[in-house]
């Protein structure tokens, strides 16, 4: 036979699928757990009882072949749960020799009018058989046991024949390919929903990858800008720090020409990659895909002195927002710049998140300077309106978390008992140093977790220290002064 020969190919593809005994057991059910094994095995021992007594009394069957059989059709049921194909060829065989044994009796008219070539107890065995096969395996070794289910039927039946029986071949043939099909019909949506499911975890990761590195991407957009601006500094105070002195030597005029030349040198590269970071168009500085406050890009970075525009706009949007500035400093020192644009942005997004996520709140936003750095507390009421679905990515959170983990800080988050929201965050002072247990640093909020919710997620009551509530209609924030002192006050629903 040539090497190339179909038969001898579709030979051993039947080989390769139906001559296995690799384990394949049925999970349990996601409702109704391990019902079905138990149905299966319940209804191998009514098998098993039937077909011996039915072998050995109408079909005039010896009593240790009938159990023979028996055993073998009722076991492959119970087989089927944890090896089909093994099972498969097991329910074949007991049925072959079970047509085998009664053929005798019906040549012979000791047995009139039995089912054959299939029993009924066959039929029921190997239909369960086919059944947990094609939950289980692919559709072509599904419909390769069919074929061969039918080719069997067809040689004892059409080629081989017996007398004096009632025929049950073509009703085991068609009752197996309505088995098979359900079968198949019901693993290919297993499959279908596991791979759905699959892509959906995928897509999900994805976005949060996606989002992440527009994040990232969009902070360094913004670090850049600030170190281009030190750049110049440095260049100008270069060009100018020779005519500050009545004699400068060669040496050093050189020295700040090469200080001046590195510097230009630096802003120039730092000026192409900030040409590639951008985003083309104006409505979309960032390039995220929607609008970014519709500035241009080569607008100057925010710092905390616009907090208060910021506010004026979101009490414009339709929220109550009251802001409240403290310092604890004995001696005021500014900020690095990376450290007020991180700090503004976290209260825009911490705002920005309110506005979509709680319309009609009422917001306390607090600005804490402590010797340590500067603390911001962002509180929200919960929504006195239907909250409209948000076509946002939700990662708004991931953004403040990695602004302040890349200056040395931290940032919480949690739902209030009262159905609000709580953003609070420390940056340290230079961007780099750690927080600790100086005086006058103050705590962060205080976090109560509640476990109690309905859908199981964590719910906090968050109590500022030391802050007296905030009126829900108040037109604006308080005037600045010392804190009136009280005990802290649970989050309400009308004080955030």
């Amino acid at each position: 036979m040539p090497r190339g020969n179909p038969v001898r190919r579709g030979l051993r593809v039947l080989r390769d699928d139906l001559w296995t005994a690799q384990a394949d057991p049925l999970p349990p059910s996601v409702w109704l757990r391990w019902l079905p094994h138990g149905i299966v095995c319940v209804a191998a021992l009514g098998v098993l009882i039937g077909a011996a007594a039915q072998l050995q009394d109408n079909g005039r069957v010896g009593p240790g072949t009938a159990f023979l059989v028996a055993v073998g059709q009722s076991g492959a049921m119970v087989l089927a749960l944890w090896r089909p194909i093994p099972a498969w060829w097991l329910s074949t065989t007991a049925t072959l020799l079970g047509a085998i044994a009664v053929h005798g009796p019906l040549s012979a008219r000791r047995a009139t009018d039995f089912q054959w070539p299939w029993t009924a107890a066959g039929i029921v065995a190997h239909l369960f058989v086919l059944l947990l096969l094609s939950l289980r395996v692919r559709t072509r070794v599904a419909a390769e046991a069919l074929g061969l289910t039918v080719l069997v039927t067809y040689v004892l039946q059409g080629l081989w024949g017996a007398a004096n029986y009632a025929s049950t071949g073509v009703l085991a043939v068609v009752l197996s390919a309505v088995v098979v099909v359900l079968g198949t019909a019901l693993r290919g949506r297993r499959v279908a929903r596991a791979e759905l499911l699959q892509q959906t975890t995928l897509t999900a990761e994805e976005r949060a990858r996606r989002t992440l590195l527009e994040e990232r991407s969009r902070i360094a957009r913004e670090l850049h800008d600030v170190v281009a601006h030190h750049m110049s500094v440095i260049s100008i105070q270069a060009q100018v720090a020779p005519h500050l002195t009545e004699d400068p030597s060669d040496e050093l005029k050189e020295n700040l020409a090469g200080i001046r030349q590195n510097a230009l040198e630096a802003l120039a590269e730092l000026r192409r990659v900030l040409g590639v970071l951008r985003s083309e168009n104006p409505e979309d500085p960032y390039g995220l895909g929607e609008s970014g406050g519709r500035a241009a890009p080569q607008a100057p970075q925010p710092t905390l002195d616009r907090l208060d525009a910021l506010v004026e706009n979101t009490r414009t949007a339709g929220l109550t927002v009251a802001l409240e500035v403290e310092d604890t400093r004995r001696e005021a020192q500014p900020y690095p710049p990376g450290v007020e644009l991180s700090a503004y942005r976290i209260v825009q997004e911490a705002l920005s998140n309110a506005l979509r996520h709680a319309p009609g709140s009422a917001v306390r936003v607090e600005v804490t300077h402590v010797p340590d750095g500067l603390f911001l507390s962002v509180v929200n009421s919960r929504p006195r309106r239907p909250v409209p679905r948000s076509p946002g990515a939700g990662h708004g959170l991931l953004g403040m978390r990695e602004r302040a983990a890349m200056l040395g800080g931290h940032v919480t988050s949690a739902r209030t008992l009262h159905g609000g929201f709580a953003v609070s965050a420390f940056l340290p002072r230079d961007g780099t140093a750690p927080l600790t247990a100086r005086s006058g640093a103050r705590e962060l909020p205080l976090l109560h977790t509640d476990f109690t919710a309905p859908d199981g997620a964590p719910v906090v009551d968050v109590e500022p220290p030391d802050v007296p509530g905030v009126p829900e209609d108040s037109p604006g924030p308080p005037a600045p002064g010392p804190r009136a002192p009280g005990p802290p006050h649970p989050t309400g629903e009308d004080h955030p």
